[in-house]
């Protein structure tokens, strides 16, 4: 390994997707200088790159963002704020309006007005133009370097990072004024597509700084995909019909209502699919607007408009789910100071409430909290000097040097998918399923923070990385007992019924002992 290489910036960006781009950008047209560490390549990587995805984007006509604001609000619990879906469908406007101009997104167009339509992205065009633009700026981006560990100074504020670069195989140390975690969500290693580096790092590290997390019972998201894949679009399977193993109808079986009905029926035999409510015209959209989610099909030799398929229900945590790092102003500043959230990282709750799918609201809340994140962490940066040498790493868990750790990560990662993955803990959720399996990763995360390590950088990645899910899913865990009624997506078999006394957020932290405490929802 080469020796540690250290430098300084006024904005550091931790993350790679569509929020840490737009926080740096932001964070530089405030004035910053602005560094970037991506935990594999900026405009490749996470979840938005391999996708197409719709965005909120909604025109400021009064009428039609009042729809778009009740869309989700009876789904989601009434638990989102008004005040934030209208800042985030200001921002996300124009954002993507700024996309087009700036970033130079070639949107398609409508072929009866000649107008651009700006309801999607194709995501690796989108990510594509969107490196280049923070790269016009002169943002510093160091891809394959990820962040292990926050640092801080005496009073405890948020003054950099360090990490390892995967390439040149050295240690990184990097002060910094502020710092901005758009590190994705946390996906539990399921294998879903883009979510390979969605381990809930940025969790782990603000929950070892101690920053406050929102909404964690809001983390179940299962989508629907084709048995063995990896491609998640569940809003086509809008469009399907769902099958015993015997090719009857599986009644009460839908993508938006009815999840649960597959996950159920899962347990005790196979499910099919097909999409045979899709008319020609409807198709034809659909393989344009998403062509990877066909290619699967075309592999096989499946035509899945009229051929049934076997599907199943694959993990996205976070990633998809509303739950995060707690966000308590304007510029989504987290409860500690120097530390700013965006993106998958932090809640969505304000404007989602307890329930989020697939593209939409998660991509205009990515760009709009990324903007507001950046633009934040300059003016913190710039109102104060740079920290000195004087800094000390917040990480514990996975970074004891050790020649012959006695706990391997990738038998945490086992462990703790054990418990996070299976649809009958996380998704048909019961206390008498929940409270063993939050026990199991107590007791994982006592041996984890005794005996979990690495030598080596890619060792210590690994490390972090058993040691986030592990976190991230106690947090989760800890907030669903913690509200014991069925509220968006977070349904619980032994409370089935919404209590109108638990119209509140539930706020938790900590990481040796987590806690959990409720707030008030803003009126």
């Amino acid at each position: 390994m080469s020796e540690l290489w250290q430098t300084s910036t006024d904005v550091l960006v931790i993350g790679g997707g569509p929020a840490a781009a737009w926080a740096a950008i932001h964070a530089r047209e405030a004035g910053a200088e602005v560094t970037l560490v991506d935990k594999g390549y900026c405009g490749t990587s996470g979840a938005t790159a391999p996708s197409g995805t719709g965005v909120w984007y909604v025109a400021p006509e009064a009428t039609a963002r009042a729809n778009a604001k009740a869309s989700r609000e009876a789904l989601g619990g009434h638990l989102a704020d008004h005040y934030w879906m209208d800042r985030v469908l200001d921002q996300t406007y124009t954002n993507m309006n700024r996309l087009a101009v700036e970033g130079k997104y070639p949107f398609p167009t409508d072929p009866a007005t000649g107008e651009q339509l700006r309801t999607g992205v194709q995501g690796p065009e989108y990510m594509r133009r969107m490196r280049a633009w923070v790269k016009r700026l002169g943002v510093r981006i160091l891809d394959h370097s990820p962040a292990l560990e926050l640092l801080v100074d005496d009073a405890g504020t948020v003054r950099g990072a360090a990490g390892y670069q995967r390439r040149l195989d050295r240690d990184y140390r990097i002060a910094a004024g502020a710092v901005v975690l758009a590190s994705g969500g946390c996906a539990f290693l399921s294998r879903a597509l883009g979510t390979n580096v969605d381990t809930g790092d940025g969790a782990l590290m603000a929950a070892e700084v101690g920053a406050r997390f929102s909404g964690m019972e809001f983390s179940n998201a299962y989508a629907i995909v084709p048995k063995g894949s990896t491609i998640t679009k569940t809003a086509y399977y809008g469009y399907a019909t769902f099958f015993h193993e015997d090719g009857q109808v599986l009644e009460g079986a839908g993508s938006t209502k009815g999840r649960s009905v597959i996950a159920r029926t899962l347990l005790s035999e196979k499910v099919f699919a097909q999409l045979d409510r899709a008319d020609r015209t409807v198709q034809t959209q659909m393989r344009l607007g998403q062509p990877n989610f066909f290619l699967q099909f075309d592999r096989r030799g499946i035509n899945p408009f009229t051929d049934r398929f076997e599907v199943d229900l694959l993990a996205e945590g976070t990633v998809r789910g509303t739950g995060g790092i707690d966000i308590v102003d304007d510029d989504c500043a987290t409860t500690v100071p120097g530390l700013f959230a965006a993106g998958d990282a932090a809640t969505r709750e304000r404007i989602c409430g307890g329930f989020t799918g697939g593209g939409s609201h998660n991509s205009a809340w990515a760009m709009s909290s990324g903007s507001w994140a950046g633009a934040g962490a300059a003016r913190f940066a710039l109102g104060s000097s740079r920290p000195d040498d004087a800094l000390r790493g917040a990480g514990r868990t996975g970074l004891q040097p050790s020649d012959s750790p006695t706990l391997d990560a990738a038998e945490v990662v086992e462990a703790a998918q054990a418990e996070l993955i299976p649809f009958q803990k996380n998704y048909l959720r019961h206390g008498e399923r929940l409270r063993p399996a939050l026990d199991a990763l107590d007791t994982l995360w006592e041996r984890a923070a005794k005996e979990l390590g690495g030598r080596t950088g890619d060792d210590r990645i690994r490390a972090r990385q058993a040691a986030a899910i592990t976190a991230v899913g106690r947090l989760m865990y800890e907030s669903t007992l913690a509200r014991t009624e069925t509220r968006g997506m977070s349904k619980r078999a032994d409370h089935p019924e919404q209590d109108p006394a638990q119209r509140h957020h539930i706020l938790s932290g900590g990481l040796d002992a987590v806690w959990t405490k409720t707030a008030e929802v803003a009126s």
